[in-house]
């Protein structure tokens, strides 16, 4: 370190000066930034166990120390006067603790900025019903919620509640107005913040992450009651997130979970970031789209999980497609590169045919007749 120890708040500002996502402080190293997804560190001499100690541990208050002595870390909300508001996660790890704050944002980005495909906007207009965003950590997903959540906000007089742990993106009262619950500052947990949520009189749900059978068993029957309900899953494929529904569930219930699906979900979208080399945009989500519809619907109903991305496939008109199709639009619209595009593809075979103008999907319908 320098003779002049270096300030928490600099790094913060650091931070927002370089359009950072996130900061990390870590014994052995310099400040990191997250860059357009990429580490950077910053110009700095390694931080020492004691500098993490001195930069950290006055963020926290006397509760919040206590819960990191006694789980090995803890979650917390912090703000920079004339900088701006960061999710804190501060942790222990190899006998020092360590840090990882993300930005939250106040100027939520528009579909179009997010080049986020048109059937988003008919999703975040629905009335009612479940819609899922799911994807691996790190592919944008808060970022799409929040620009769904601002279109509902702009267009839709009604009440939007948010249950989040942390909020990443601040919304203000527009059309709609918006309360925002913080877990561990508004309310001490999920599991009470969802036991009032229904009293508290929304007509939109925000559900930070489905992360168990608790979250999921709040938003499903309040997506049955007339409720717009979004939530987030750590899943890669509208397959795949389908599934992993069911897995939060005892088997049993699996014949009725279906049954309330089948009229109680709305959409799910899958998403992914990649390096974008369009001057100007640094990464651009490929992404899976399901909505539900008729033929899905007796899919899910009859369990034929393994033909819903055909029914996908075939849902083009009403704004559906798998990743192949979005990768193969992202490459012919000059957004990635043909390499990033099949690399990320879950069939690059499928995607090189896409691209020669032959979809493997319909070859394999025809020859199932």
């Amino acid at each position: 370190m320098s003779e002049e120890p270096v300030k928490l708040e600099r790094l913060f500002s650091a931070a927002a000066k370089h359009n950072a996502s996130d900061l990390h402080l870590k014994v052995g190293k310099p400040p990191l930034l997250r860059i357009a997804g990429d580490m950077r560190s910053l110009e700095m001499e390694p931080l020492t166990p004691e500098d993490t100690e001195r930069l950290i541990s006055p963020m926290l208050s006397e509760n919040q120390h206590k819960h990191l002595d006694k789980l090995g870390g803890v979650d917390f909300a912090y703000s920079v006067p004339e900088v701006g508001r960061f999710r804190v996660n501060v942790y222990r790890q190899r006998g020092s603790i360590s840090m990882a704050a993300r930005r939250v944002l106040t100027q939520i980005p528009s579909f179009e900025e997010l080049h986020l495909p048109e059937a988003f906007r008919k999703i975040a207009s629905a009335q009612q019903g479940l819609v899922i965003v799911s994807g691996v950590t790190g592919s944008g997903k808060s970022t799409t919620l929040a620009a769904m959540l601002d279109h509902v906000n702009q267009q839709r007089r009604c009440h939007i509640l948010t249950i989040e742990d942390p909020i990443e993106y601040l919304l203000s009262d527009e059309t709609a107005f918006v309360n925002q619950r913080e877990v561990g500052i508004d309310t001490p947990s999920f599991k009470v913040a969802l036991k009032h949520m229904v009293r508290e009189d929304p007509d939109v749900i925000l559900i930070g992450e489905m992360r168990d059978e608790e979250t999921f068993s709040a938003g499903l029957p309040a997506a049955e009651t007339g409720h717009l309900v979004f939530g987030t899953l750590h899943s890669s494929t509208a397959s795949s997130t389908f599934s992993r529904i069911l897995d939060f569930l005892p088997s049993e219930e699996h014949s009725a979970v279906r049954q309330s699906l089948v009229y109680s979900l709305r959409a799910i979208i899958c998403q992914e970031l990649l390096p974008s080399i369009q001057e100007g945009v640094e990464r651009v989500p490929a992404t899976e789209v399901l909505i539900m519809n008729p033929m899905l619907q007796k899919l899910i109903k009859e369990e034929n999980d393994n033909k819903i991305l055909d029914a996908i496939r075939g849902g083009s008109e009403e704004g559906m497609h798998d990743f192949t199709a979005s990768l193969k639009k992202l490459v012919l619209d000059g957004m990635i590169e043909i390499n990033v595009g099949l690399e990320a593809a879950p069939n690059p075979e499928a995607l090189r045919m896409a691209l020669k103008g032959i979809n493997l999907g319909d070859q394999h319908a025809i020859l199932s007749r």
